[in-house]
């Protein structure tokens, strides 16, 4: 097996780079932002742009596969049925661009300044999926695939994979892979590269107390009834204790302690508490002991009020007591957390908590397992092989304190383990104004995944 730096494949993506940009320009110059319905037929154009570029490259098959909502990108090259077969998962619709105001540049007006690209889906997860397709092309259009590979490209990622896992299970055989590969996650900080080992999950519901038939006057009925509001923060209140551990009954039945060579290794990440808080903008740290920040952020689970609102919030003053108040609250899990379990465990905590002078409805909403993949996988064991020959430098295993679903799909469903090789920065402002992408990492992500195809041929044998 050559050597990548020697291979017509990095000599091509080198040779190519500004070519490249171009095309990626042109990517992220489409609003492909799936939540909203009047971006529907811009998420069909990438659909369609993305289809016509993996054509291009010399993918063999490719096809756009129509959902009930957006479409599908599929595509395979199979080179040799011996030769592993690799599943390349990304995602080409973008988050909404609000507020828009705080945008430098127009968000889909890609700007580069000082070699980084700004634009929506920069580096959640246009550029990344592009960096896939080139790192493939780089292979086919001069000595040929060292793998097999099967692209699937959804369009519905940022708004929770609404039909992926159907899709996925009426094309088992059409996915059928021996292992998956997905770049849509973060290097560890810049310069450190970094293989994502763990996810958690998600489960999420929203909660109502509602109490008169309208809102009252105060002055009147003040003292008289419950406050939909009062019992609503009394509740939240409740569901932890003063150093931010989950007192609901069960929510932490199945979690793994992490063991002391985890423990260790994420103590030896150069990890800048200082520079962390001063990312959040809040006064101090917090959170529950005895766990470090990395440890809480990666592999412990959480109940968080994503908002709250009730009566009247305009300016000046209206003294009532208000009809209702609501919360949206999501729970991040980690792996051997039964999402539904879950959602039974605090509806129990917060029936039990409300009182029966108010009305209580409880509408729960999505849930994913986290997930835990195997380091010592051949095809984890050749992506660090990769980072080192292209970075010179080790690979950082990380965790990841968010959800990609589908790694707990991919393995439940079609039973392959995944590579989580993702090369944006955390500070990339990802679903946030000013998203961009540090292009020296665009072209290094790119040679190694080119990288990881070549050297995942002898691996797997």
């Amino acid at each position: 097996m050559a050597s990548i730096e020697a291979s017509p494949a990095l000599s091509y993506l080198k040779s190519h780079r500004e070519e490249h940009i171009r095309e990626l320009t042109d990517f992220l110059k489409i609003p492909s932002i799936s939540a909203i319905s009047s971006h529907r037929s811009e998420v069909r154009l990438a659909a369609e742009w993305l289809a016509h570029r993996l054509t291009e490259a010399g993918v063999a098959k490719v096809q756009i596969d129509d959902t009930q909502g957006h479409p599908i990108v599929f595509g395979e090259t199979i080179t040799d049925v011996k030769k592993p077969t690799i599943l390349v998962y990304g995602h080409y619709d973008v988050q909404p661009v609000d507020p828009l105001d705080q945008w430098i540049n127009p968000p889909f007006s890609p700007t580069i300044r000082n070699n980084i690209l700004y634009a929506r889906g920069s580096s959640d997860d246009k550029g990344q999926v592009y960096m896939q397709l080139i790192a493939a092309e780089a292979w086919l259009k001069t000595t040929g695939l060292p793998v097999n590979l099967k692209f699937l490209f959804e369009g519905e990622e940022e708004i929770g994979s609404i039909h992926l896992s159907q899709y996925i299970s009426e094309h088992q055989q059409a996915l059928k892979a021996d292992v998956a590969v997905i770049s849509d996650t973060p290097m560890f900080a810049a310069g450190i590269p970094a293989i994502c080992s763990g996810l958690r999950g998600l489960a999420t519901f929203e909660l109502e107390i509602s109490g008169p038939r309208q809102d009252l006057h105060s002055g009147v009925f003040g003292g008289s009834v419950a406050n939909p509001a009062h019992v609503l923060a009394t509740i939240i209140a409740a569901l932890h204790d003063d150093q931010g551990r989950v007192k609901v009954p069960g929510f932490y039945d199945g979690v793994d302690p992490l063991s002391e060579q985890e423990r260790k290794s994420f103590a030896s990440l150069p990890f800048d508490e200082q520079e962390f808080l001063g990312q959040t903008g809040a006064p101090r740290l917090f959170g529950e002991e005895p766990y470090t920040t990395l440890e809480r952020v990666w592999t412990r689970p959480t109940l968080e009020v994503n908002g709250m609102w009730s009566g009247f919030t305009g300016e000046g003053r209206k003294t009532i007591i208000p009809q209702k108040a609501t919360a949206k609250i999501s729970c991040r899990l980690v792996p051997h957390q039964d999402p539904d379990a879950i959602l039974d465990h605090v509806s129990q905590f917060i029936h039990d908590k409300c009182p029966d002078s108010v009305r209580l409805r409880i509408e729960r909403g999505e849930g994913d397992s986290g997930i835990v993949m195997p380091v010592d996988h051949f095809a984890t064991q050749a992506a660090v092989k990769a980072i080192e020959e292209v970075y010179h430098r080790p690979a950082a295993f990380i965790r990841m304190g968010g959800s990609i679903p589908v790694v707990v799909t991919f393995e439940q469903v079609l039973g392959i383990s995944t590579v989580l090789l993702g090369f944006a920065l955390p500070d990339e402002n990802f679903h946030a104004p000013n998203e961009h992408f540090h292009l020296e990492n665009f072209h290094k992500g790119s040679e190694t995944v080119a990288t990881l195809w070549n050297l995942l041929e002898n691996m797997h044998a």
